[in-house]
């Protein structure tokens, strides 16, 4: 993986990983279990599988298990390309859609010029994988995902509302730090990195398991705006 300081728009900031990725690996497919519910990703996915061509390439970042989101994305047709810090996750994805193509990688990896290129997407979908940043971090793997998207693709994203910033909660068993927003923030912060919103989902969820808190859900229906 790139060196934090080399990746470009960074400056100062030095990401390090190494716990998340540690404690979904830890978790592994204990995930699944803690979250048997996953209404908003069943969703956002079905409005992807009807808004994109046969075929179509759509990034899972931040993949996990590969489901449901990946597995059903496949099951659609299209070329699905998924990534995950985790090595247990990225093998768990691809046991689970084994005609996809998973890869551990960081999303940093993934800015334009990185050391990592996938190439260009018709849809990426980031269902609580920017919760694992820390807000300076967002608005850059926000670019990043504008990027990597073709002309009026489309983003599909959710996160927990919370006003937080890289904050410690217990999390199956082990310890991971989380940022998160209000709704109308998170909106704003979206919009500014060149996305129309077309669609809002809210869940209130509650998981099975018991040291995790329940949450509200926010998910975003996005397209990348024309370029000026």
């Amino acid at each position: 993986m790139s060196s934090p300081s080399s990746r470009p728009g960074y400056g100062d900031i030095q990401p390090d990983r190494g716990g998340q990725a540690a404690a979904f690996d830890a978790i592994g497919d204990r995930y699944d279990e803690a979250f048997p519910h996953k209404e908003g990703q069943v969703a956002a996915a079905e409005w992807l599988v009807g808004s994109l061509p046969p075929g179509a390439r759509v990034l899972d970042l931040g993949c996990g298990t590969g489901r449901p989101t990946a597995r059903r994305l496949a099951d659609a047709g299209f070329e699905v390309v998924g990534v995950d810090l985790s090595p247990v996750m990225v093998d768990l994805a691809r046991a689970n859609v084994p005609e996809a193509e998973f890869h551990r990688l960081d999303i940093a990896d993934l800015r334009p010029g990185g050391p990592r290129d996938l190439g260009t997407f018709d849809a990426v979908v980031a269902f609580f994988a920017l919760l694992m940043l820390p807000r300076a971090e967002i608005p850059l793997a926000l670019e990043t995902v504008r990027r990597l998207l073709a002309p009026q693709g489309l983003f599909a994203l959710s996160m927990v509302e919370a006003d937080v910033d890289d904050f410690a909660i217990p999390f199956i068993g082990s310890t991971v730090r989380v940022s998160g927003y209000l709704r109308e923030e998170l909106r704003e912060v979206v919009d500014g990195a060149g996305f129309d919103i077309v669609g809002e989902s809210l869940y209130s969820y509650a998981p099975a398991s018991a040291d995790v808190q329940p949450e509200e859900q926010i998910f975003l229906r996005c397209r990348r705006k024309p370029e000026r």
